[in-house]
C-alpha cells in the first residue's frame, strides 16, 4: 500500500504554480494559494438563527496549474472546490463538493472589478451567487447569497472573513 507520500495520483494531482501561458488570468482564484485562518457566520438551516463558527481554508494549484483546488475545513467535514479555467470562454468552471452530505454546486466565476463574482445552482436547483470581496494579500471577505424564489432577490445566508495564516 503506497503512503501519502509516495501516491502517485496525489504527485499528478498537485503542481507548483500556474501554467505558465495563462498565469495572469489564472491568478484570479491563484492569489489565494496557501492557507487561511476563517471567521465564518451562517444561517442555520433548521433554525433560520444565524450561528459562527470558525475554520481553515486551504487553496493550490493542481493539475498542471490550470486549476485552484481548495479544502474548507469546519470540523471532521470537510469540502472542496476545483475552479477550471475555460480559456475559449474567458470563465471558471466551478464545482463545489461534500461527500460527506452528498451536496454539489455547479457554478460559473469571472473577475468583478477587484474581487469575483460566481453565479450558478445549489444541489436542489436553487440559484447560488458567491462573492469574493475586500481581497487584500492577507484578507478576503467571501459571501454566498441564494434566490429561494427565483425572483432576483438575493439572501445573504453565509459570510466569511478570512485572514492569511501562512
Amino acid at each position: 500500500m503506497e503512503t501519502i507520500e509516495g501516491n502517485a495520483m496525489l504527485r499528478l494531482l498537485a503542481a507548483s504554480g500556474p501554467e505558465p501561458d495563462h498565469a495572469d488570468r489564472l491568478n484570479l482564484y491563484g492569489r489565494f494559494v496557501g492557507s487561511w485562518d476563517i471567521e465564518n457566520r451562517f444561517v442555520d438551516p433548521d433554525t433560520g438563527e444565524w450561528r459562527q463558527n470558525a475554520g481553515h481554508w486551504h487553496f493550490g494549484w493542481v493539475l498542471g496549474g490550470r486549476a485552484v483546488q481548495d479544502t474548507l475545513e469546519f470540523g471532521a467535514r470537510p469540502g472542496t472546490t476545483v475552479r477550471l479555467y475555460d480559456t475559449k470562454n474567458d470563465v471558471w468552471n466551478v464545482v463545489w463538493f461534500a461527500p460527506s452530505r452528498g451536496d454539489i454546486c455547479r457554478l460559473v466565476g469571472r473577475a468583478d472589478g477587484d474581487g469575483i463574482f460566481q453565479e450558478g445552482t445549489d444541489p436542489d436547483g436553487t440559484k447560488i451567487r458567491w462573492t469574493f470581496t475586500d481581497i487584500e494579500p492577507d484578507s478576503f471577505t467571501w459571501r454566498g447569497y441564494v434566490d429561494r424564489a427565483g425572483t432576483g432577490e438575493w439572501e445573504l445566508e453565509q459570510e466569511m472573513l478570512a485572514r492569511r495564516s501562512d
